[in-house]
């Protein structure tokens, strides 16, 4: 019954991305000065650090990406001031995933790559396997999937403990880790750095966003709490935090922190707007590019909407008017959702539902399915994820209700909590990250150490974006030229505009005189063959 509604983003973003011209770089070659160190020692560099220190990228960690993390892109400027030689524990390939015995690993899929319309992940083997384990010490230790207390914890590279229930190791590190025992931070400080990057934090809160608010386990891998803001080394941020940075500093070291950006600021979360349905439907024109859309109003669609409201929607706005109004036949739609920070009015609705005749059949399921939801509105921050579950049907449901089409996610039946983040989920994220970024910048003072505002720079980035050379760079999804293909991690573009960031705070620290990367020099995206 509906699937002539559209949710309207998907097809104007992959049109738009398949139309878009971009700028040329026309800016030339600054005049380049003699590059020093100034009063740092970049002779060994180490990097600490996630999935952004890592180089991941468009949903995997591959040989490019890695090649493109802002930690090599300082170590190639350090290396012109003294800097030595920065190892990095590549892939065997530019797919992605891991195997494991020749079988791959669950949860661990092959890259993204843009098909024209629409990120697809790509088809091919992985060739990187757990069971040929990389052998010495590696300069960048970011570890994809790492929370602030992992990089203390010890049993983090034991592959034991990827079949633990819940895992007690991350199988990135399991590769390069220099045994079973050892911890992230123990491998750094193996390699006495005189010079630190440390960039942690962010997962301490994405992983709560991105399963929607909704919390499950400290799980190294799979774990969606929020880090405790206070407490001791390897359970509160601050405590972990100070740990880390008064072991990194131990021997004298100098090095550069970054603070942690609003993750919703990224296009896993700002992609999806809060009117997403679409009252008319699309056609595809095969003869032209498989973006092409051609957009058309629907009768049939209208009739659709009229029934939606008639059936549901009207009588639910009657009954709760700060939750729920009509659906319009002209402009763009709602969704509805669950909303666990609202009272339950479901006993309302049911004493409601049984006085309408229409209605009282299925009063005590509308009670029950609608007493804590509502219309998304300004505030709610819908996933990337959820757009391919709009509009599909809920099978799970009884015939009776299925009969009624009252079954279609975001359309008839509310999609859950994981599906979206509410303004109390919001705000429980942004209270946290900004008390870890009080730790980090206090920190960053008390030591004498260089400090990246990288909640600020990416935040501009996505509050009308950034000129980089002669690029306007924002977050929109796919053609923005700042994000890659999952919607969380940097471009190849992305990362070398961090590591122009990173090269700012430390040049003003230091008196280093590090040069900063254009961005013609880096791609929007990886094509499929690399």
């Amino acid at each position: 019954m509906y699937k002539n509604l559209k949710y309207l983003f998907i097809c104007s973003l992959f049109f738009a991305a398949c139309s878009e011209d971009i700028e040329e770089d026309t800016s030339g070659v600054e005049s380049e000065v003699p590059v020093i160190a100034g009063t740092a020692d970049f002779s060994k560099y180490v990097a600490l650090g996630n999935s952004l220190t890592a180089g991941y990228a468009d949903g995997a960690l591959f040989r490019a990406g890695q090649s493109n993390s802002y930690p090599k892109l300082l170590s190639d400027q350090f290396a012109l001031a003294g800097g030595g030689t920065f190892t990095i524990p590549y892939m065997n390939d530019n797919i992605g995933g891991l195997l494991i015995g020749g079988f791959p690993l669950p949860g661990v899929g092959t890259r993204l790559y843009f098909n024209g319309c629409a990120p697809v992940n790509l088809s091919a083997t992985p060739t990187t396997d757990l069971a040929s384990p990389l052998v010495g010490f590696y300069n960048n230790m970011g570890v994809p999937g790492a929370k602030s207390y992992h990089l203390l914890a010890p049993n983090y590279g034991d592959p034991n403990g990827l079949f633990t229930l819940p895992r007690t190791a991350n199988p990135y590190f399991v590769r390069f880790a220099q045994n079973q025992t050892t911890s992230i931070l123990a491998d750094a400080m193996a390699q006495i750095p005189t010079f630190f990057s440390l960039w942690i934090g962010n997962n301490d809160v994405l992983g709560y966003a991105l399963s929607g608010g909704v919390p499950t386990s400290q799980d190294p891998v799979n774990g969606d709490n929020i880090t405790p803001p206070n407490g001791t080394p390897g359970v509160g941020f601050d405590g972990t935090y100070t740990a880390l940075i008064n072991t990194l500093t131990t021997n004298g070291a100098k090095g550069v922190v970054a603070n942690i950006p609003y993750v919703t600021a990224v296009p896993f979360f700002t992609t999806v707007s809060v009117n997403p349905i679409a009252p008319y439907k699309y056609y595809e024109d095969t003869d032209e590019t498989i973006c092409s859309k051609t957009y058309d109003p629907s009768a049939n669609d209208i009739a659709t909407i009229n029934t939606i409201n008639s059936k549901l929607i009207g009588p639910l706005s009657q009954i709760l008017p700060d939750r729920f109004k009509l659906l319009s036949t002209t402009k763009n739609n709602p969704v509805i959702i669950v909303d666990e920070s609202l009272t339950d009015f479901g006993p309302q609705i049911t004493s409601a539902a049984q006085n309408i005749p229409s209605l009282a059949p299925l009063a005590a399921y509308l009670g029950q399915t609608y007493g804590k939801a509502r219309q998304t509105k300004a505030g709610d921050y819908i996933l990337l994820t959820t757009s391919s579950v709009l509009g599909t049907t809920n099978s799970s449901l009884p015939l009776q209700i299925l009969s009624q089409g009252l079954g279609a996610y975001g359309i008839t039946y509310p999609l859950g909590d994981k599906y979206a983040l509410v303004p109390s989920e919001v705000l429980e994220i942004k209270t946290a990250t900004d008390l870890y970024n009080v730790t980090i910048k206090s920190l960053a003072d008390d030591k004498g150490l260089a400090f990246v505002d990288a909640n600020a720079a990416l935040n501009q980035v996505a509050n009308g974006g950034v000129v980089f050379d002669n690029f306007h760079m924002t977050n929109d999804f796919v053609k923005g030229g700042a994000f890659g293909l999952d919607g969380v991690h940097p471009s190849a573009r992305g990362q070398a505009y961090i590591a122009n960031k990173f090269i700012e705070a430390i040049n003003a620290k230091y008196g280093s005189t590090l040069r900063k990367y254009k961005a013609q020099d880096f791609p929007l995206s990886y094509p499929a063959g690399l």
